[in-house]
Order: C-alpha cells, then sequence, then structure tokens
C-alpha cells in the first residue's frame, strides 16, 4: 500500500490537505478552550503547519505513519468525545 501511496501524486496531495484541515480544526478549538482535552494536540497543529509552511520538509515516510499509526487512535479519541 505505502508503494501505491508515494506513486499516486493525487492521493498524496489530498492526504496532506486533510491533515492540514485537521490540524486546523484542533488549532481553532483550543484557540477558543485552552483545557480541551485531546491526547497529542500539539503535535497534530505542528503537523499541520510543517505540512504548510515546509513543503520540502514533508516525507512519504512520515506522512504515511500519521496515517497508519495516529490517525486511528485520534479517530477513536474524537468518537469518545463525541459520545460523552
Amino acid at each position: 500500500m505505502f508503494e501505491d501511496y508515494v506513486s499516486d501524486i493525487k492521493t498524496k496531495r489530498a492526504t496532506e490537505r486533510d491533515l492540514e484541515i485537521i490540524g486546523e480544526a484542533v488549532n481553532r478549538i483550543f484557540k477558543k478552550d485552552k483545557n480541551f482535552k485531546l491526547e497529542n494536540a500539539q503535535k497534530i497543529i505542528g503537523t499541520r503547519n510543517r505540512i504548510i509552511h515546509g513543503y520540502d520538509m514533508i516525507s512519504d515516510d512520515l506522512i504515511w505513519s500519521i496515517v497508519i499509526n495516529h490517525l486511528p487512535k485520534l479517530k477513536k479519541e474524537v468518537e469518545f468525545l463525541l459520545n460523552k
């Protein structure tokens, strides 16, 4: 699957864009509520900033790792918060 990701520029850009949107959403939440509990919130915001401001520093390995290792955990955390 990683090879498919790396070879498909549209998927790569769409994935990066979605991570930007997630990071911006977390950033906006924290501007309104500094006490909002979300694990890795600063890393999420930092990833957004890195993608937006440092395209030459974004590796396929990094994005793939986020998608595979971190997004499933974030999804569960958000679902839990929504169902509270």
